[in-house]
């Protein structure tokens, strides 16, 4: 079957993957939210809630979704209808700004397939909500090339459940045979991806530590530079599949 869209993940895939510090991270947060106070007191709470949240996520293979935000912070005891959450929460997500930057290839990338008619889907397990994932995108100049996305934020389940991949497979309007999937994760993405009969290009460029799953899989195709996913496509669409 011919390629009629291409779904890809985001953290590690069309933005690279950073070495981060949780707690400095959610410092920003903490220094805006409690100014007088020690900022790394909080930090460590909310860095702490948020490693278990991914653990058990993963330990349920998706099953428990990641949730959201707001739920992070409720179950730490703060009221998310404040002002002063609402100035911290923005200095956290400013905090973030340069890890999220676009891969250099993802704006030629996204183009050069919504060119050629292919539809363009993202997937992401993500508890940020799906504003601040579209500011990202219009940014760098993507939004105008995805036709659509899911994020975990939003849905019960996370990859590598299946219902995650249906979820964005129905978004873009394609079945699994004519869909690709692109991640740099082989549990999550990989193995996720074909275990519903899509084909799944990995992008192995991401250290991902003690959030690797020691899985035996194998990707349908393997790429050293995201730019490069174009050509497999190309291929796989030129000779059916």
């Amino acid at each position: 079957m011919s390629v009629r869209a291409v779904i890809f993940d985001w953290g590690g895939t069309l933005t690279p993957w950073h070495d981060i510090d949780l707690v400095e991270m959610w410092g920003a947060y903490a220094s805006a939210f409690e100014p007088e106070g020690d900022p790394r007191v909080l930090a460590e709470r909310l860095a702490r809630e948020e490693i278990s949240r991914w653990r058990v996520q993963q330990a349920s293979s998706g099953a428990d979704g990641t949730g959201a935000l707001d739920q992070l912070f409720l179950s730490v005891g703060i009221d998310v209808s404040t002002p002063r959450h609402g100035r911290a929460l923005a200095a956290y997500l400013a905090h973030w700004e340069p890890h999220t930057l676009a891969d250099p290839d993802a704006l030629g990338l996204l183009g050069a397939l919504r060119q050629r008619g292919i539809r363009v889907g993202v997937l992401s397990n993500t508890m940020w909500p799906r504003w601040h994932h579209e500011a990202v995108f219009s940014r760098d100049g993507l939004l105008p090339l995805i036709d659509a996305a899911v994020y975990s934020s939003e849905i019960p389940v996370a990859k590598p459940h299946a219902d995650a991949f249906r979820s964005a497979l129905a978004a873009v309007g394609e079945p699994p045979r004519t869909t690709v999937f692109v991640g740099d994760r082989p549990w999550d993405d990989v193995h996720g991806a074909q275990a519903v009969g899509m084909r799944a290009i990995l992008v192995p460029h991401s250290r991902l530590g003690d959030q690797a799953v020691d899985v035996a899989v194998q990707p349908d195709a393997v790429v050293q530079r995201l730019g490069d996913v174009l050509d497999v496509v190309m291929a796989w669409d030129s000779d059916g599949g």
